[in-house]
């Protein structure tokens, strides 16, 4: 009766146990009933029929990463490179992960190897190196709608490297150094003539500045000369004017003796004829004398003679 009590427990206690399943964060179980889908069982603490219910598989809801082993693809311009590739995607529907298709993982593999080929297939290989964008987006559009049907979604393909033949890689080396070879002289010889350009602008600025400064310098010489020359014409102006001032004031002076001495008309006649003297002593004047004032030079001469007898004989 004891040893019937002990197995009754054991066995209440392994069916308990199979009834009762616990589910970690961020997975879910498939429970089949009798051979068909039951139910998904959620994270936490969930209970079956033993003998009823079956979990079918485990799956993973977090987002996951596969290596897409590398794959030997032939481009447009026939050339064999070798591309590696990861694939990022995460299930959506754990039912149609499971019953939609075998194996999700070799799904997702088989398909991402075979849209590679068809995509690098229409490039050239120089196109392969600057459209890893362009491929990438590609590549997560066309796996995200092939496995849609799956119950996954493809949030991103990331193509991690492109190699071509070794060949190539020499040939694009060469190519490389030739580039860059080709920017150096390039390079060089734009410092040269922005050089040469910078050293002619200096020179011009240099040329203009001692034009400028030879202008101004005439300038200066020419307006110091025409002030000299305004100076001395107002020294000969003022020169002048003193001389005619030294003169009006001799003439006044004059003037004003003979007005004080009170001449009579005899004095005036004789100082007359003394000036024309004086005038035609000069061998280029010529006087030319009316008949009428021959009496009164005649006259005139008279008087003279006198007026010198007189002083001859005052001195004897």
């Amino acid at each position: 009766m004891y040893v019937l009590s002990v197995i009754l427990i054991v066995i209440i206690f392994i069916i308990g146990a199979n009834s009762i399943k616990i589910v970690r964060q961020s997975e879910v179980l498939i429970v089949e009933r009798l051979g068909r889908f039951h139910k998904v069982a959620e994270p936490g603490l969930n209970i079956i029929i033993p003998f009823f219910d079956n979990v079918r598989a485990m799956v993973n809801m977090r987002q996951q990463t596969m290596d897409i082993p590398p794959q030997g693809v032939i481009t447009k311009d026939n050339v064999t490179i070798t591309i590696d590739t990861v694939v990022f995607f995460q299930v959506t529907d754990p039912a149609k992960a499971v019953y939609e298709i075998d194996s999700l993982h070799r799904g997702i593999a088989y398909l991402a190897a075979t849209t590679i080929r068809d995509i690098i297939g229409k490039m050239e290989l120089d196109n392969t190196f600057s459209s890893r964008d362009n491929i990438n987006t590609q590549l997560r559009q066309i796996l995200d709608e092939a496995t849609d049907k799956w119950g996954c979604r493809v949030d991103r393909v990331e193509v991690k490297d492109i190699k071509p033949p070794a060949d190539i890689r020499d040939a694009m080396e060469k190519q490389m150094n030739a580039e860059r070879t080709k920017r150096a002289v390039i390079l060089q010889a734009e410092g040269d003539r922005q050089s040469a350009i910078t050293r002619a602008e200096g020179e011009k600025e240099a040329a203009i500045l001692r034009a400028e400064a030879e202008r101004e310098s005439n300038i200066r010489r020419a307006q110091g000369i025409r002030e000299a020359k305004v100076l001395e014409a107002i020294g000969e102006a003022e020169a002048i004017i003193k001389v005619a001032e030294s003169r009006s004031k001799e003439i006044e002076m004059v003037y004003g003796a003979i007005k004080n001495s009170k001449p009579d008309e005899k004095l005036i006649e004789i100082k007359a004829l003394e000036t024309l003297q004086k005038v035609s002593e000069g061998s280029a004047n010529k006087i030319f004398i009316p008949f009428e004032a021959t009496k009164t030079l005649s006259s005139l001469g008279a008087v003279k003679e006198v007026f010198s007898t007189d002083k001859i004989s005052k001195n004897q």
